[in-house]
């Protein structure tokens, strides 16, 4: 992972993980806002942004991120993840409790807690379209739902790119609809301590609410929070607003 570090407070470090397809630098503004509480790094994953592209494994992507990411945690720090980076952090908090001062997760995209036939259906046709010598087309659709751009604005560079990470988004399948990470074994959920906040925007997919819900029920001290007028890309879109959520599970750490 290649590693972005911004100004902050250095006696209380952050790890911040970001969506598949994105990279690390969206957490710039919300690490701007928050650095007299924090100091914030993200890494960005491999196959984005700065990193070396994955190298298709094996271990899964979802298990090379986790490896990867637990590797920069040297002492006890708030844990802030992304879609799939929420799914990474939780997986280590599951994993290791005691590393982790606060958990913050927006839009956590662990299907299997709350598992839905549609969302199952959906992503295992676009995994089809990836491996079946179809990936723009499948990044397009994968995008639409998750992604929150334009497929139509992006450069020709960057549809190849995100047509190169759908074989990130296959191999993290296996993880995320049918918890092959074993994240959300028994008494693991309930084994974190800290603080956790779980953000979502008001006009997410479906299952995002379903998810959350699933996951609360299963935690010690948590809290839950709706974005008005965002969506699953919240963090890019109302950085501000996330930024605020995040520095209240901060504080409750």
């Amino acid at each position: 992972m290649s590693p972005r570090t911004w100004p902050g407070n250095q006696d209380r470090p952050a790890l911040a993980l970001h969506c598949m397809m994105g990279n690390a630098s969206y957490w710039r503004p919300i690490a701007a806002q928050l650095q007299d509480l924090v100091q914030i790094t993200a890494p960005d994953m491999p196959g984005h942004g700065a990193s070396p592209d994955w190298d298709g494994g094996p271990p899964d992507f979802h298990t090379t991120v986790t490896r990867q990411a637990a590797a920069l945690i040297t002492r006890p720090l708030d844990l802030i993840g992304h879609s799939i980076g929420a799914t990474v952090a939780l997986r280590i908090a599951v994993a290791a409790p005691e590393a982790v001062r606060s958990l913050t997760l927006i839009e956590p995209v662990l299907f299997a807690a709350s598992p839905d036939p549609d969302d199952t259906e959906e992503l295992q046709e676009i995994s089809e379209m990836a491996q079946n010598g179809a990936p723009e087309d499948a990044a397009r659709r994968f995008l639409t739902i998750w992604g929150g751009l334009d497929w139509d604005m992006q450069t020709t560079a960057a549809r190849k790119r995100l047509a190169r990470q759908m074989a990130m988004v296959v191999s993290g399948n296996d993880t995320l609809l049918h918890d092959s990470a074993n994240i959300l074994r028994p008494d693991g959920l309930e084994s974190i301590d800290a603080p956790v906040m779980l953000i979502m925007g008001q006009d997410s997919p479906n299952s995002i609410p379903s998810i959350a819900q699933a996951l609360a029920s299963r935690l010690q001290d948590v809290g839950r929070a709706v974005v008005q007028d965002a969506s699953h890309m919240l963090p890019i879109t109302h950085p501000t607003q996330t930024a605020e959520l995040i520095r209240l599970n901060l504080e409750r750490a």
